[in-house]
């Protein structure tokens, strides 16, 4: 497993940190695959040295996550240096309070910081407006991933 970095930043009442890919499961399994085995919170690519894991903690409890992968995707502009973000889950009872919006922007900051200049992602049908609300677009045809549903591919320029 690789080292985690002690970066963190103190939004309010809630932390923004380096996390584990271990401990996204524990977001991501209730909220992404709650009726699946919990190894199909494992991603490909979960512990390269280039993979990125947030996590956002209110009172020490892990309630929001989401992990930034090295990862081209061909519809947006080659000349573009991408990451794609997947499996950004926040806890139902913690949703609604902006702490999705902390954590993208926690992550897109630490990308800039890389020199990344596209991010992207294959979006859930009832995440399109969240991530139209961080300026985020539509690009492409909609798609279905099997056994999860009606998806988008939505991308930002950093």
């Amino acid at each position: 497993m690789k080292s985690i970095k002690s970066k963190f930043i103190k939004t309010s009442n809630y932390i923004v940190k380096l996390i584990s890919s271990e401990e996204t499961h524990t977001v991501r399994h209730p909220v992404l695959r709650a009726e699946k085995p919990v190894d199909s919170c494992v991603f490909d690519g979960d512990n390269l040295e280039t993979t990125l894991h947030l996590g956002i903690l209110h009172e020490h409890k892990l309630i929001g996550v989401s992990s930034f992968f090295k990862k081209s995707n061909s519809i947006i502009s080659s000349e573009k240096t991408q990451y794609q973000l997947r499996g950004m889950a926040v806890l139902e009872s913690f949703q609604g309070k902006g702490l999705g919006h902390i954590l993208l922007k926690h992550g897109e900051n630490m990308l800039r910081e890389k020199h990344i200049t596209a991010i992207w992602c294959n979006a859930r049908e009832v995440a399109i407006n969240f991530y139209k609300k961080n300026n985020y677009q539509v690009i492409g045809k909609s798609f279905i991933i099997k056994d999860i549903g009606l998806h988008y591919t939505m991308y930002k320029n950093l």
